[in-house]
């Protein structure tokens, strides 16, 4: 199976154009995708229903949205104004080849800014049907300039990954609406931009420390960055860059998995070649 993850910045791309079929293009072979920065109700991309227009580019893949920010839209002065009761929403995707059999959007935790824009993020969680067994999917977020914000964001969504289980997924109880009980499995592939560098204190909060003399240990509970199991983060390596200069580059996107598919890993490349947003879309492979 290919999972890609990719921040599309509401389909602008490093030439400022807005193209989401070059983006589309650029995740084909994908069997499940984690988008990031997907808008509706937008000004800046004239209001597009982003979810709808890239789920008709990917016609055999189903999908969610999970849009933790959610606002009316108003325009400001100078601007067109939105169709009536346009809501600006902002959040994360999941597309998959097989149905998503449950889904939910975890709002992490966040504190008022008094300057810098920060929006309400989220973790968008789906359980996927795929051939060899059902896994969880979550498209992730984080704040992008408090490395604090991010710890906390990142000590809540380990917590909700590892309480998945006892918490039942989105519904239990199923029986009583005439539905099936969704799977609920214990194997989880985490994707997205967290606004982190490798080895950082963020990064070490939810990956783990590394030790002095054994290095970072696999432990169950804590998920294994796949770039770094498979010694894929190479000098100079990066995921963003600065589309304002293209010289300040950092690695900032990541794919984490359960210790279960650790040793299903197969490859994991980031392709710098792409031009539809600030970011590039990362392809990891797992094996059967």
């Amino acid at each position: 199976m290919i999972f890609a993850s990719y921040n599309i910045q509401y389909g602008f791309g490093l030439d400022g154009r807005y193209d989401l079929e070059r983006i589309a293009k650029s995740l084909e072979g994908a069997d499940v995708i984690a988008l990031q920065e997907v808008t509706r109700g937008f000004v800046r991309n004239d209001y597009a229903d982003m979810p709808a227009d890239l789920a008709a580019l990917f016609p055999d893949h189903f999908w969610v949205y999970g849009p933790a920010c959610d606002m009316h839209a108003v325009a400001s002065e100078g601007q067109v104004s939105p169709p009536r009761g346009t809501r600006f929403q902002f959040g994360n995707m999941v597309l998959s080849r097989w149905p998503i059999l449950s889904t939910r959007t975890l709002l992490l935790p966040r504190s008022r800014t008094v300057e810098k824009i920060n929006l309400q993020r989220g973790a968008t969680e789906a359980v996927i049907a795929a051939p060899g067994g059902a896994i969880r999917v979550y498209s992730v977020h984080l704040d992008h300039v408090s490395a604090d914000e991010r710890i906390a964001q990142l000590h809540h969504l380990t917590d909700r990954i590892n309480a998945f289980i006892q918490e039942g997924g989105s519904l239990s109880g199923a029986h009583e609406f005439g539905l099936s009980e969704p799977p609920l499995p214990d194997d989880y592939v985490v994707m997205g931009d967290f606004n982190m560098e490798p080895d950082s204190p963020e990064y070490c909060a939810f990956a783990g420390s590394v030790d002095r003399f054994y290095g970072r240990t696999a432990r169950i509970g804590t998920p294994i960055d796949a770039f770094a199991a498979l010694g894929a983060h190479m000098p100079g390596s990066y995921s963003w860059m600065d589309p304002k200069d293209h010289g300040k580059r950092m690695h900032i996107d990541y794919c984490f998995v359960s210790c279960g598919l650790k040793d299903r890993l197969k490859s994991a490349v980031i392709n710098a070649d792409s031009l539809g947003s600030d970011h590039f879309p990362l392809h990891v492979e797992i094996g059967d």
